[in-house]
C-alpha cells in the first residue's frame, strides 16, 4: 500500500475516511476512543499543510433519510475541542466542498445518509473521488466493508493510500498472525457460533489453544453431551462444534470447554446465582458465566501464552454477578508475559468497565474487521489500496 506519511500533502485536497462512530447522549460524545485513535492521522495531515475533509459515519441511519439522531454534529464539536480549532460540519458536501485553507479541515456529514454508500455505488464513489487529490483510508473499523467511502472512492481517486492508523492495525495483525510468539491462544466469545463459525475454523489452523465463551461456549458444552437448560445456544450447530473439537485434537491444539458454570433462572442483577458443574445444569437454568474452577483453568492456560487474541467476553459481564469470568480473563492476560491484542466492542466495553484498557498491549479499533482479517487474511478496503499501489 501507499502510505500517507510517504506522500507530500502540502496544499493538496485530502479526503480522509475515519471511523468516528462514537456513543452520543444529549448531544455529546460519551466515549471518544475512536476519535482519539483517529486524531494523529488528522493532525498529521493538517500539520503537512493539507486541505482536509474527513468522511465518517454515525449509527445505522436509513440511506437517503437524514435524521438529527445520527448527525455528526457532536463529533464535530468534540473534534473542535481536541484540535483547539473550529471544525465545520458540512451537511451537503457530496456535490462540492467549501474552500478549505491549507492546515484546516471540515467534517462531512454522515456518509451513510447518502444513497448508494452501502452498495458501493460507482457514481457516488466517483463524486467522492472528485473532491480530492489524495484519498486516505484510515478507518480500520469498516475496512471489511466494500462501500463507496471505504472502497469505491479508492478506485477513482487520483491517489489512494493508507492512513497511519489503518497501516498500524494491518501491520500488527499480519505480523502476529504470520509470526506469533507461541503458544498462540485465542479467546472468542459472543452469542452465536453461526456468526463466528468461519473465524473459529480459521483460528484452529493457527492457534495452539482456543477458548470459547458466552453463547458460543454453551453450544460447545451441548456438543460434549451436557445439558444447557434455558441458555442461549444453537442446537443446529452442535455437530459443527463437535467437528471443531475433533479438528483441534487432530492438530494437537485444544478447545478447553467450561466444566463449571454460573447459572441463574434469568439474566438480571436481582437473580439468585448458583455455581454448578456443567453436568448438573437443570432445565430452568441459564448459563451466564464460567465458574471459579474454569476461570482458574483458563488463567493457567494464559499464564504461559506467547501471544493472545481476545474478541468477546465469556459471560454477561454487564451484570456484576456474571462478570467474574471476563474479569478473570482480563486479569490473567494482563499478568501474563504474552503479547496481547484485544478487539471488538464488547471486549473494549469490558476492559473499560474493569479499568484495564491500558493493560493490553494493543487495542484493535474494529471488531468485525479484526475477525474478518483473522479469518481471511485480507480486507476489501486494504485490497483496493494494494491494487492501486501495484497499478502505479
Amino acid at each position: 500500500m501507499l502510505r500517507m506519511e510517504d506522500i507530500d500533502l502540502a496544499g493538496k485536497r485530502v479526503l480522509i475516511r475515519e471511523d468516528l462512530n462514537s456513543p452520543v447522549a444529549d448531544g455529546r460524545v460519551t466515549s471518544d476512543e475512536r476519535i482519539q485513535a483517529s486524531l494523529p492521522t488528522i493532525q498529521a495531515a493538517l500539520d503537512a499543510g493539507a486541505r482536509v475533509a474527513v468522511m465518517a459515519h454515525l449509527g445505522r441511519p436509513k440511506e437517503g433519510q437524514p435524521d438529527d439522531a445520527s448527525s455528526l454534529k457532536p463529533v464535530a464539536d468534540h473534534l473542535s475541542a481536541l484540535l483547539g480549532k473550529p471544525v465545520e460540519l458540512v451537511r451537503d458536501w457530496i456535490d462540492g466542498l467549501p474552500e478549505i485553507e491549507p492546515g484546516h479541515m471540515v467534517l462531512c456529514e454522515n456518509v451513510r445518509w447518502l444513497e448508494g454508500e452501502k452498495a458501493n455505488d460507482p457514481e457516488l464513489a466517483k463524486k467522492m473521488a472528485a473532491l480530492c487529490d489524495v484519498y486516505v483510508m484510515d478507518a480500520f473499523g469498516v475496512a471489511h466493508r466494500a462501500q463507496a467511502s471505504t472502497h469505491g472512492v479508492a478506485e477513482y481517486a487520483p491517489l489512494a493510500c493508507a492512513g497511519p492508523l489503518l497501516s498500524r492495525e494491518v501491520d500488527t495483525l499480519k505480523h502476529v498472525l504470520e509470526n506469533p510468539r507461541r503458544p498462540l491462544t485465542a479467546i472468542v466469545g459472543g452469542s452465536k457460533v453461526s456468526t463466528k463459525l468461519g473465524v473459529l475454523d480459521a483460528l484452529l489452523d493457527k492457534v495452539d489453544r482456543l477458548i470459547v465463551g458466552g453463547g458460543i461456549a454453551n453450544t460447545f458444552i451441548a456438543a460434549e453431551g451436557h445439558p444447557v437448560g434455558k441458555s442461549l445456544y444453537e442446537p443446529e450447530l452442535v455437530e459443527s462444534a463437535k467437528r471443531l473439537i475433533a479438528k483441534a485434537e487432530e492438530r494437537g491444539a485444544a478447545i478447553p470447554i467450561p466444566t463449571e458454570v454460573v447459572v441463574a433462572p434469568y439474566a438480571h442483577s436481582d437473580a439468585l446465582t448458583t455455581i454448578k458443574p456443567v453436568a448438573d445444569v437443570s432445565d430452568d437454568d441459564m448459563i451466564l458465566d464460567v465458574g471459579p474452577e474454569t476461570r482458574s483453568r483458563y488463567a493457567g492456560l494464559l499464564e504461559d501464552a506467547g501471544t493472545i487474541f481476545w474478541n468477546g467476553p465469556v459471560g454477561m459481564f454487564e451484570i456484576d454477578q456474571f462478570a467474574g469470568g471476563t474479569r478473570a480473563l482480563a486479569e490473567a492476560i494482563a499478568a501474563s508475559g504474552a503479547y496481547s491484542i484485544a478487539g471488538g466492542g464488547d471486549t473494549l466495553a469490558a476492559l473499560r468497565q474493569f479499568m484495564m484498557t491500558d493493560r493490553m498491549d494493543y487495542i484493535c479499533t474494529g471488531g468485525g474487521a479484526f475477525l474478518e482479517f483473522v479469518e481471511h487474511g485480507h480486507l476489501p478496503a486494504v485490497d483496493i489500496l494494494e491494487q492501486r499501489a501495484n497499478d502505479k
